[in-house]
């Protein structure tokens, strides 16, 4: 298993794909913030969909970490393409055959793989609340918001609570990922089909029927690094988004030990 993990972790860390992948996450997230604290008092919001988040809310213990919950669903998409592209490519350039040579138990070779973009994972959110957490007080005093609850006892277990969250929600997006991978084995495949649905589709049959979006899968998982929302409670995003990707993971671990390994 460990010399598993190892392998997947050799690529994974590649600087076009690790540099690469943290680029497009910390724009994001410091776009998000940035846009935050600058626009606070713009009429047209200051926040996702054009929502806007007061002085008195980015004053609260968890003031620090509002902008960096907010990107969770961005960062979860990134990892949804990364995991679906290491996962498919295999597929496609054939190396899939010569890991089973190595290693014939597959579902070994897929907890190993699984481990390592986790941990992957868990380095791009935590460099990530990093940089959201040092823009925010950076911007904070031009925003003229006050930052003394944000790091007493009650914001760190805040911001401990949030990168918890975020974590869960990024690592979910990536399994989803992972199963897109497995089905259709394809990257190109894996990687726009999850997108469209996600960014796309789910938008517009929300817009159509709001009532939907509670049991949408990608709503669930960016309502999970929120930590709930007005319209979704946390619990109910957690149970339902956990649901989703125990099952997937289920389907694709079973197709994967079973079909044919050739693209």
């Amino acid at each position: 298993m460990i010399r598993v993990i190892m392998a997947e972790w050799r690529k994974l860390r590649r600087p076009t794909l690790f540099l690469g992948t943290l680029g497009a996450a910390l724009f994001f997230t410091g776009l998000t913030s940035i846009f935050l604290y600058l626009m606070i008092d713009s009429e047209r919001g200051n926040s996702d969909r054009g929502r806007q988040v007061s002085r008195e809310v980015l004053e609260l213990a968890g003031g620090s970490v509002f902008g960096f919950a907010s990107v969770g669903g961005l960062l979860g998409v990134i990892a949804l393409c990364v995991f679906a592209a290491q996962t498919a490519q295999e597929y496609t350039y054939g190396t899939l055959r010569n890991l089973l040579v190595r290693q014939p138990g597959r579902l070994r070779i897929l907890a190993g793989k699984l481990i390592a973009m986790k941990l992957f994972a868990l380095v791009l959110v935590i460099i990530s609340a990093v940089v959201s957490i040092g823009i925010s007080v950076a911007l904070s005093g031009r925003a003229k918001v006050a930052t003394d609850l944000w790091f007493t006892a009650s914001g760190f277990h805040a911001i401990g609570q949030t990168l918890l969250n975020v974590s869960i929600s990024v690592i979910y997006f990536g399994i989803v990922g992972m199963v897109l991978g497995l089905l259709f084995r394809s990257p190109i495949s894996a990687i726009s089909i999850g997108v469209l649905w996600l960014l796309i589709i789910e938008n517009l049959i929300g817009a159509v029927k709001p009532v939907t979006l509670d049991w949408m899968p990608g709503n669930q998982l960016s309502v999970i690094a929120q930590g709930g929302s007005s319209d979704v409670s946390y619990l109910h995003a957690l149970i339902l988004g956990t649901l989703y990707v125990f099952v997937g993971s289920i389907v694709a671990a079973t197709l994967f030990s079973r079909r044919d390994v050739a693209n």
